[in-house]
């Protein structure tokens, strides 16, 4: 009996099979991955690298590099299908910059390049591709330090091909003031997100000032179209500030309906990998045509280290971050993480060295890209 306990101990607080090591061809440290379906899949990362695979990670093919763009970081990529996707480079300056391809990585175009010199870009977002819209309609956000004390926030309602402050017109919203020491973190390109019909942003923050989420919603307007004029709403985070390496470093939503969706926020202290990660969870309720969110949970039992990304997995219920030293899951929406450690047939390492995460893959340093086994998520069963 004891020992029929103890199994089930073990069971519980570990979660069995993993991440399938995949070559990816590179040695490029991999930052940015958008997986669009259909065995469809991009990666970026350092030197300019971009990766795209169409065979569900069995070939990862290395893409042309954008024009002078040898030695740019790219921390995000936003993919559509196999031909179209828009990089985001992270450097101060004109090092943060937006290229485009359409002919599947042959040839890029530089479309935006950051207009403030002393600006660092954090994140690019684009929401969920809508089978009703033409890649027109798709709207995206991008999401950068401060800049004179206010962060940066660029919005596109053109695919990406322009894009405007969020406080110019016609959008004329003010950007949230930023504390003494707060900025965001370009470690995964999800310090944001873009939710909803094209009309919700939100983004974390982390630093000495602390850690808070903001988030907008549009009340179901688009972007270019705003008859409101909403602010931004503030959660506060519990999430430790001593450093200014240490915060909030990225967030995932979960659906609730057309407007309403769920936040999972995680983080930890980057130069402190095997230290406490932190988690907190922030569902939301709708008042109206406007979405406010509940106060912040943070997890009882959080992940075991610092986790740079993390998202959702709805046909499991499943919430899944990782980070430099290992992998964690949640069933019970953040309150309880536990490790996802190899199974005997896996690679020793298969749950740690990542940087970013879009199921099922995820990528990290030195070229590093998997794909999680079908069964990794499946409840672990009984003895």
């Amino acid at each position: 009996m004891l020992r029929s306990i103890l199994l089930a101990l073990l069971l519980t607080a570990t979660a069995h099979a993993q991440w399938t090591i995949q070559q990816s061809n590179t040695t490029a440290d991999l930052r940015g991955i958008d997986n669009v379906g259909h065995g469809i899949a991009w990666a970026s990362g350092s030197n300019g690298t971009v990766l795209h695979t169409t065979d569900n990670g069995a070939t990862w093919l290395l893409c042309k590099t954008p024009p002078d763009a040898e030695h740019l970081d790219f921390r995000g990529i936003q993919a559509f299908d196999a031909n179209t996707a828009i990089i985001m480079s992270s450097g101060k300056g004109d090092l943060s910059r937006l290229y485009k391809t359409i002919d599947g990585c042959q040839t890029w175009r530089l479309v935006f390049t950051n207009p403030d010199k002393d600006g660092f870009w954090d994140s690019l977002r684009f929401e969920e591709v809508d089978p009703r819209y033409t890649h027109n309609d798709i709207q995206g956000i991008l999401v950068g330090d401060p800049v004179d004390g206010r962060f940066a926030i660029f919005i596109s309602s053109h695919f990406g091909e322009s894009w405007t402050s969020l406080s110019q017109p016609p959008i004329s919203v003010k950007r949230p003031k930023a504390k003494s020491g707060e900025a965001l973190f370009a470690a995964s390109n999800t310090a944001a997100d873009a939710v909803g019909d094209a009309n919700n942003l939100a983004f974390v923050s982390g630093g000495t000032a602390g850690s808070l989420l903001y988030h907008l919603s549009g009340g179901g307007l688009a972007f270019d179209t705003w008859m409101t004029l909403p602010a931004f709403e503030v959660t506060q985070l519990d999430f430790p500030h001593s450093s200014e390496s240490q915060g909030a470093f990225a967030m995932a939503h979960r659906k609730v309906d057309d407007v309403t969706f769920d936040f999972m926020i995680v983080g930890g202290n980057y130069s402190k990998p095997e230290s406490a990660g932190f988690a907190a969870y922030v569902p939301a309720a709708t008042y109206k045509f406007f979405v406010r969110h509940q106060p912040a949970q943070a997890a009882t039992t959080p992940p075991h280290g610092y986790r740079s990304a993390v998202a959702y997995d709805a046909p499991t219920n499943t919430w899944i971050t990782v980070g430099p030293n290992g992998t964690d899951i949640s069933t019970d929406d953040g309150r309880n993480w536990r490790a996802l450690k190899p199974s005997a047939t896996d690679t020793p390492d298969a749950d740690q060295h990542w940087n970013a995460l879009s199921l099922p893959f995820v990528v990290g340093p030195h070229g590093r890209i998997g794909i999680l086994l079908p069964t990794a998520l499946q409840p672990a069963k009984s003895p």
